[in-house]
């Protein structure tokens, strides 16, 4: 006769019970955690006929991989104390095998790899280490933590408690014998080994909820983006919720991280506050919103020549167009071919490089009218893609460094 195993909630809890009261807790909390399921997997002859079942208890890969060898030990035990239980209703014999969780993973190809290096990671550790900024914010660290895990279903290291949340309390709250930077060592939480992890702890602990002190979250936010972008990846605006800024984390191509790591030096080189804003929108429309990143492109060039040509007291107009203010700072800053002499090694090449910026200019404004923002079109009409906006910025910043440069030479 074929066990029923129908109330295998019951039965589980009861072996649960019967683990913890024998302070077997990382046993108990695999039984907790895991989706379990009995499937009848042989038969024996043995006694008339025997059925053989297997409890296959599945947890999170990350869980599966840190457990390691220990795994075998778990299994002996859960299985140990499951026979007795079973005994009371069946003949048939039972084990236990945990196995990995098989999940569906949205953008798993590119959060899988470790593509943060371990400078990166120690880097990050130690900003919050050296600063002493907690990563929890103005919650308590269990708090904090159950904002992203289930801590109730991870397993605890201390014997006496029977999940995370325990062994958490105990040496952070009640002997404070951990330190603050634990949890990135922590092989429960996959900080240390998982990209998508730790980009989402970060996320996490600059989020309104966790922290009230706005300024303090454009800090740490920046101070962050500083150790991501060179492994190609930033904190960038994702929603607002009642009016703040909620992130997440971004990738970025090398190559555009670089222009916009660029584009901000000339901001700073020209002090010019709303040619940031217009960079922090470019970084954040570059692959979610190609056509707004074009308009932001030209946008950021015509910021560029207003305020260069501000600075050398220059009269222009609203109404002055992209090309007529690129060829004002043309002339103000002698960037014009004119200038150069026939008899001057490369003149030719001079030329063109030259002639080309202010094409290149009005190439992008050409662009932007077909593709870029303000612009109404039909319901069959295909904007551009993240690799003509790549193209507009590296020919923005291209421009606008050029020019800074060369205002900042012409200065003195």
């Amino acid at each position: 006769m074929t066990t029923d195993f129908s109330n295998s909630s019951a039965i589980l809890a009861t072996v649960t019970r019967i683990l913890e009261a024998e302070e077997l807790t990382q046993a108990a909390a695999i039984l907790k955690m895991a989706d379990a399921n009995f499937e009848k997997t042989g038969y024996d002859n043995w006694n008339g006929g025997t059925d053989l079942y297997t409890l296959y208890l599945k947890v999170d890969a990350a869980i599966f991989a840190q457990l390691g060898s220990t795994r075998d030990e778990l299994e002996q035990q859960i299985t140990q104390h499951l026979k007795p239980v079973v005994d009371g209703f069946s003949d048939d014999w039972v084990s236990v095998q945990i196995r990995p969780r098989v999940e569906t993973r949205t953008g798993w190809r590119s959060l899988g790899g470790n593509n943060l290096t371990e400078i990166t990671r120690r880097n990050i550790r130690d900003y919050f280490r050296v600063t002493g900024t907690g990563w929890w914010g103005d919650l308590d660290e269990t708090d904090f933590l159950g904002r992203l895990y289930n801590l109730a279903t991870l397993p605890s290291h201390d014997h006496r408690f029977t999940d995370a949340a325990g062994d958490i309390w105990q040496h952070r709250h009640n002997n404070d014998d951990w330190p603050n930077d634990w949890v990135f060592e922590d092989a429960r939480f996959g900080l240390a080994d998982s990209d998508e992890k730790l980009l989402r702890f970060l996320a996490e602990t600059v989020h309104p909820a966790v922290r009230q002190d706005s300024t303090h979250i454009k800090t740490l936010v920046d101070e962050l983006n500083a150790r991501l972008r060179p492994d190609g990846w930033e904190l960038t605006e994702a929603e607002i919720i009642s009016g703040r800024p909620c992130y997440a984390a971004q990738r970025h191509s090398s190559g555009t991280v670089s222009a916009i790591m660029r584009a901000r030096a000339v901001a700073d080189a020209l002090d010019a506050d709303w040619m940031r804003r217009e960079i922090h929108r470019l970084e954040k429309a570059v692959d979610t919103d190609p056509s707004l990143a074009v308009g932001t492109a030209k946008e950021l060039v015509e910021t560029c020549c207003k305020t260069i040509l501000n600075q050398k007291k220059v009269e222009f107009t609203k109404s002055t167009d992209l090309p007529r203010l690129v060829k004002l700072v043309a002339t103000e800053l002698k960037l014009v071919p004119e200038g150069i002499s026939e008899a001057t090694k490369g003149a030719d090449i001079i030329r063109s490089i030259l002639g080309n910026l202010a094409t290149l200019t009005k190439g992008l404004a050409e662009l932007r009218g077909l593709y870029g923002t303000g612009h109404g079109r039909d319901g069959k009409h295909r904007g551009l893609g993240p690799r003509h906006a790549k193209l507009a910025v590296a020919s923005a910043v291209a421009f606008i460094e050029f020019v800074t440069e060369t205002y900042h030479e012409r200065q003195g």
